[in-house]
């Protein structure tokens, strides 16, 4: 990628420009405007959307795993650590082909587990992400 790339947006970037259609539900016109919007103007909520449709990966993974890194938790719309949660989940073929992302997701979940099994939360969201995490860490283990 070029150095600027976080300038360009999401259809830039692939060169893939989807056709405007109205009839629509709201969250593919969601992911239609953020395919326009520039990625250095991405915000939590932009990102856990596009990578919960697992739509490109490749730049906001990065990205993500950036919001990761100043706060485990960051948190989208819907609950503390709703990103984590997305990116947990994404495409295992994005994981197995980008193992360094894969790594600092790892690291950043060890480094972090602490605060993610003593923070406020439902029991639900906590058994989630770390089922998430446990199926996350043996996309690659498996694959050796």
């Amino acid at each position: 990628m070029v150095n600027n790339w976080k300038q360009s947006t999401i259809e830039k970037l692939e060169n893939d420009y989807w056709k405007e259609n109205s009839n629509v539900s709201h969250l593919i016109s969601t992911c239609q405007d953020l395919r326009k919007k520039p990625l250095n103007k991405f915000e939590i909520e932009d990102c856990r959307v596009m990578i919960g449709q697992d739509i490109g990966l490749v730049y906001l993974i990065p990205i993500a795993i950036e919001f990761l890194e100043k706060n485990i938790l960051a948190e989208g719309d819907f609950f503390e650590g709703d990103l984590l949660l997305y990116i947990l989940k994404s495409d295992k073929n994005y994981w197995l082909k980008n193992v360094n992302d894969w790594n600092k997701v790892l690291q950043l979940f060890n480094e972090n587990k602490e605060r993610l099994i003593s923070f406020e939360t439902t029991k639900a969201i906590r058994t989630n992400l770390f089922e998430a995490f446990n199926e996350f860490e043996n996309i690659r283990i498996n694959e050796r």
